[in-house]
């Protein structure tokens, strides 16, 4: 089994300015540089087989090459508690058929179709019993960050693991649109 999920990497210099943000939240576990895309779909744990079915769906999604921005920051989190901090994609339409076209493969590759509404977002942290005042502080400082556009002609399936320190990715196959 092998836990999959389809993203487009932010780009280094992009990266380095998130990497700005990344203070001022205790208990904050933040992701590495090589930790920073946007999700276009999760996939889960799924059998290499099944890994194998999406990989050639997915190398058939066609897209136009299109701009994307990073807007804004937020957080996920019920009742209290925030568990992870990110920032805010602007909304984007190519983006969104973009993650369509791969919740599309993966039924194709035989997926039970996702249950969740796309969000699209960079994850910045995960959250242990951050203090909510200080999240919403944060938030408020960091609010209104806009960043360069950068150019998405490319897609990934990227591998999961689970660790200690958290998730660590590995980009398994990449995918040019555009």
């Amino acid at each position: 089994m092998i836990r999959l999920f389809a993203a487009i990497e932010v780009p280094e210099p992009i990266g380095q300015d998130l990497a700005r943000l990344q203070t001022g939240l205790p208990r904050a576990r933040w992701r590495p540089l090589e930790a920073l895309h946007v999700t276009l779909r999760f996939f889960g744990e799924i059998d290499e087989r099944r890994a194998d079915d999406l990989d050639a769906e997915l190398s058939r999604v066609t897209s136009p090459a299109f701009d994307l921005v990073l807007k804004g920051v937020g957080e996920f989190g019920e009742g209290h508690m925030s568990d992870a901090v990110w920032a805010g994609v602007e909304a984007n339409e190519r983006l969104n058929v973009l993650a369509g076209r791969c919740e599309a493969a993966a039924r194709r590759a035989g997926l039970e179709p996702s249950t969740r509404a796309y969000r699209p977002h960079v994850t910045l942290a995960y959250l242990r019993s951050s203090p909510t005042d200080r999240v919403a502080a944060w938030i408020r400082a960091h609010n209104l960050k806009t960043f360069e556009p950068f150019r998405v002609n490319r897609f990934g399936l990227y591998s999961s693991r689970l660790g200690h320190g958290g998730s660590t990715y590995a980009l398994e196959r990449e995918y040019l649109i555009g």
